[in-house]
């Protein structure tokens, strides 16, 4: 099958060198391509190709829809690189096969209910806002605010996204060798990092620290992974709550952004009084290059922090490293995480 696609984000013609239009237009109208996402998920339309719906007209019997509607939706998806085309109808890319077909084990279709809240898509409403303030304009702290409700849906929908590294931490920080092991997961949300340790090692005992009622799911996802008798819970505000050490590993996954460098220190540096010497601190962020600008993802990150968070940032290995050592650790090194924007900055304690 042939598939179109849409054309690249350059923001010149190669050809001529001369200035892009289709940049200025792709990017004003980016938000359909939300949407239409958003509505192929809700019609679980990619499901019903898996299942043998290939025509407009089968796929509108599927979704119950307007096959005409269903017609244009489609030919969206095909030129935004969800769908292929040709003669016989639709299909789906190896994209969509995996990540949006329900019959998947990596389906992630759940992950859209998180990323596209009304909460956060209208925070970007208010960007001119944002960065005259330089901060969210969103009300109190953002997302920050305590026991905000979303982090309960960050829990229940990120785990097909967020599944692949915890298994990379996993193996990361137990290596090849079983060792007892106490660890201690910072705003575990889901609890997958520390549970994944837990799978890896028989002998690891894994402390979540979360919100009370973002501990419920994970602990419900440590029982269903079989590691609920060496799973705690410590509810409460990381920054506030004592953290009962010593442990040899702290987990401290996607966190970080949210604050500025002065608070994060003040974090490490409780945590470096928590660790055992020689303990680790295994960090999983969004780490873009010393330009700020590349690569995209991660460089991009910084964004949802100036929208959602008073001063939160996307910060680079240079400067994880400056807040470690300030904390009082030794250096730190950056492991790139398989098939994701995100990378491991392993840190520890002389």
């Amino acid at each position: 099958m042939s598939s179109a696609t849409a054309p690249g984000f350059a923001s010149t013609d190669p050809a001529t060198g001369q200035p892009n239009p289709v940049l200025f237009w792709e990017t004003l109208n980016a938000y359909q391509r939300t949407a239409a996402l958003d509505t192929a998920l809700d019609l679980d339309l990619f499901t019903g190709i898996a299942e043998g719906a290939r025509t407009a007209s089968q796929l509108a019997d599927f979704c119950k829809g307007s096959e005409r509607a269903v017609r244009i939706l489609c030919d969206y998806l095909t030129i935004i690189g969800f769908l292929t085309k040709d003669e016989s109808g639709y299909g789906l890319t190896p994209t969509a096969a995996v990540l949006l077909n329900r019959h998947s084990p990596a389906y992630s279709g759940t992950v859209a209910q998180f990323l596209n809240l009304p909460e956060l898509m209208s925070a970007f409403s208010q960007l001119t806002e944002a960065v005259r303030k330089g901060r969210t304009a969103l009300l109190g702290q953002g997302t920050l605010d305590p026991e905000d409700p979303i982090w309960l849906l960050f829990a229940k929908m990120m785990p097909p996204l967020i599944g692949p590294t915890a298994q990379f931490v996993g193996t990361l920080v137990n290596g090849s060798a079983n060792r007892k092991m106490r660890v201690l997961d910072i705003a575990a949300g889901h609890g997958l990092f520390g549970i994944e340790i837990a799978r890896h090692n028989p002998l690891a005992e894994i402390v979540a620290l979360d919100w009370p009622k973002v501990l419920e799911i994970a602990r419900e996802n440590a029982r269903q992974a079989g590691v609920e008798s060496r799973y705690q819970t410590l509810p409460g505000d990381a920054f506030s709550v004592d953290f009962d050490g010593p442990y040899e590993v702290v987990l401290l996954t996607n966190f970080l952004h949210h604050f500025n460098e002065a608070t994060c220190i003040s974090l490490l540096r409780k945590i470096h009084a928590s660790l055992k010497p020689g303990g680790r601190v295994v960090t999983v962020e969004f780490v873009p290059n010393e330009d700020r600008v590349s690569p995209a993802i991660p460089a991009a990150f910084s964004m949802i922090m100036l929208v959602t968070t008073p001063e939160g940032d996307a910060y680079t290995f240079q400067q994880f490293s400056n807040m470690f050592t300030v904390a009082g650790f030794g250096p730190s090194q950056i492991v790139p995480v398989p098939n994701s924007p995100q990378s491991a900055v392993v840190t520890q304690r002389d």
